[in-house]
């Protein structure tokens, strides 16, 4: 697999990232993992705007969802060949009404199903596109909020999304070649739980699980990457990174 880091800023963009959307790539197959704010520009930097071939969605906060309702704008009103047809899209339950009142006035209640093709996403569950298959659980976060394993022959990551601490995470990374974990917290300063991890937090799942490697992402511009980095270093002997705009990786 090829992992294309889009945006990984948290809550808001930074003056450098896009907020979160990453997108993994095999045999010619594309997956577009969560769309946030600043996003779909970022993303024509390395793929076609109609060159996506699903979308998943971990939550419906506006920094992981938002730029879903510019991309309802380019598909449904496509000049060249007329309006695209629909492609699955992966999301909580109340994704197509969500993104419907943020867009605000579409033609019909409708319109983004005629261009999105919603499903949603259960527990434990998975779906297949291509070569790539996806599993789901249900994490720690305010609102539901799902995590990603993908997983392509014998190599797998797993994408966080937003979460506070749980067992759930633990098992959906286990043995995972890399680990995309969100880190917005900073060890000993905020502790809010079922929110955010901090970089500690992050260093601590990815040890438990057996994770190869680690990656820092959702790093709110507030919150010094650096230190998130050597807290996670701390308790997480493998490699690990902090995520940065336009960075490929090889699972």
């Amino acid at each position: 697999m090829k992992l294309t880091v889009v945006g990984c800023s948290g809550s808001f963009p930074s003056a450098d990232s896009a907020c979160s959307s990453y997108l993994v790539e095999a045999e010619g197959h594309r997956l577009l993992l969560d769309m946030g704010n600043g996003a779909l520009g970022e993303l024509q930097k390395h793929i076609g705007l109609y060159d996506i071939d699903a979308i998943a969605i971990s939550h419906l906060h506006p920094d992981h969802c938002i730029d879903m309702c510019g991309y309802f704008v380019a598909r449904y009103y496509r000049h060249e060949g007329g309006r695209c047809d629909p492609i699955p899209v992966y999301g909580p339950v109340g994704t197509e009404r969500r993104l419907t009142a943020a867009y605000g006035d579409t033609p019909s209640e409708e319109s983004m199903s005629e261009v999105f093709d919603f499903r949603t996403l259960t527990p434990g569950g998975s779906f297949e596109l291509g070569p790539l298959t996806v599993r789901t659980a249900r994490l720690a976060h305010p609102v539901e909020t799902f995590g990603f394993r993908v997983e392509y022959g014998d190599r797998a990551f797993c994408y966080s999304g937003d979460t506070g601490c749980c067992k759930e995470l633990t098992e959906l990374a286990r043995g995972v070649d890399l680990f995309l974990c969100e880190a917005s917290f900073t060890y000993g300063k905020e502790e809010v739980p079922d929110l955010h991890l901090n970089g500690r937090q992050a260093g601590e799942c990815a040890s438990e699980a057996g994770a190869a490697r680690l990656l820092l992402t959702h790093i709110p511009p507030w919150t010094d990457a650096q230190v998130n980095l050597c807290d996670a270093k701390a308790v997480f002997d493998g490699p690990v990174e902090l995520a940065r705009p336009g960075a490929v990786y090889q699972v």
